[in-house]
């Protein structure tokens, strides 16, 4: 299928946030995870997002429309190693949750998860908030071309229990583009595309 997505909306405040009617499905991880690479992996393009070596580039929510699925990626600003003041970091926290909160449109998390790493306490702190708030979680070991495949299959299994989970985390590389269809599968699984 020939999907499209284009950044239709870009918000950095809480009074900035509206209602769209379509579902949305929102992308959270740590700052240099790859939720940028993989936007750019998605689309078929490589500036749609704009990537730094720089990490914490994303200071806003992000709505990307995929079309013709007829729904949105919104990509929110990453956590853990941006270089910026508490406050900044303090009003991203209050505008994730004013769009997580009672969002009727939003249907789940892809949480993306260095599969460099074994589980991290802010990774651990955001699947469980997001699970807390009884939205579904889609874990995604990103950079999977890295790793050993043991060592990657050991990761899944871990993030498979801490979850609690029937499936495995999707593997995923936006540089080979490693489990490009099967993230597709489980986005549309959870939109009704």
């Amino acid at each position: 299928m020939n999907r499209t997505i284009e950044l239709v909306k870009t918000i950095y405040e809480i009074k900035q946030l509206e209602d769209f009617e379509e579902p949305q499905i929102a992308l959270a991880g740590r700052s240099n995870v790859g939720k940028s690479s993989l936007v750019n992996r998605l689309a078929g393009r490589k500036a749609l997002a704009k990537i730094s070596s720089k990490p914490g580039k994303t200071r806003s929510l992000n709505y990307y429309r995929v079309e013709p699925d007829g729904y949105f990626l919104v990509d929110l600003p990453g956590y853990g190693y941006a270089k910026c003041s508490k406050q900044e970091r303090l009003k991203w926290a209050k505008l994730i949750e004013a769009y997580m909160k009672n969002n009727t449109r939003l249907k789940a998390v892809a949480v993306l998860l260095d599969s460099r790493l074994a589980p991290q306490k802010l990774d651990l702190e955001l699947t469980s908030y997001v699970r807390g708030l009884s939205i579904p979680v889609i874990p995604i070991l990103t950079k999977a071309d890295k790793p050993k495949q043991r060592d990657l299959a050991k990761l899944q299994k871990q993030w498979q229990d801490i979850l609690q989970q029937d499936s495995l985390p999707l593997l995923f590389s936006s540089k080979t583009g490693k489990g490009e269809e099967k993230l597709w599968t489980r986005l549309g699984e959870y939109v009704g595309a």
